[in-house]
């Protein structure tokens, strides 16, 4: 049995937390702004992206050690016309350079939350895609995933995640303009 530590118990927060339950592993939420302990193998930020310093310069000596997901879209929240990464490179990055001893993966951030909670999007099983340079993190995220019901797809090294927080991006943009709902989304088919 994993624990996963949820810092964020918003609606990503919630259905990864619900997923996580599912499968028989313990969830923990923990909250921003709080000094409760996180005691959770796998800790998942369910947080805006502009959170994630502030989570860091807080928690940063706590996540030492531990497997860290970030679900973030770095959006720019003033405009929402492009993202705010830099254009080699992604925030899931960046946050592996500022969280040196934990295992940064990126994932969940092509997914919405009632597509996680659904468990499908349409008639096609929901997927969430795992990017991150460590294959025993990936495997351990992956596990607690399908064990709660719901594909996972190793995406390949963390240089992935940009080609994700692209893919989260361009969704979000369409499900705000109306073009997609937000029961929708990217799906997989093999």
């Amino acid at each position: 049995m994993t624990t996963v530590s949820i810092i964020g118990s918003g609606n990503m927060g919630s259905a990864i937390g619900a997923i996580v339950a599912a499968g028989g592993n313990t969830v923990e939420f923990v909250g921003r702004d709080t000094s409760d302990a996180i005691t959770g193998e796998i800790v998942v930020l369910a947080v805006p992206h502009p959170s994630l310093a502030e989570i860091v310069a807080k928690r940063g000596a706590e996540l030492a050690g531990r497997i860290v997901v970030d679900i973030t879209n770095p959006l720019d929240f003033e405009t929402f016309d492009s993202l705010v990464a830099p254009a080699d490179g992604s925030k899931a990055g960046e946050l592996a350079l500022a969280l040196p001893e934990s295992r940064v993966l990126k994932a969940f951030n092509t997914n919405f939350a009632a597509t996680l909670a659904a468990k499908t999007i349409g008639s096609e099983p929901t997927t969430v895609l795992i990017a991150g340079d460590d294959a025993a993190a990936k495997d351990a995220l992956a596990d607690v995933i399908r064990a709660g019901g719901v594909a996972a797809v190793d995406a390949g090294s963390l240089a992935r995640a940009r080609e994700l927080e692209a893919v989260g991006f361009l969704q979000l943009t369409l499900a705000v303009q109306e073009k997609i709902g937000w029961t929708g989304g990217v799906a997989l088919v093999a």
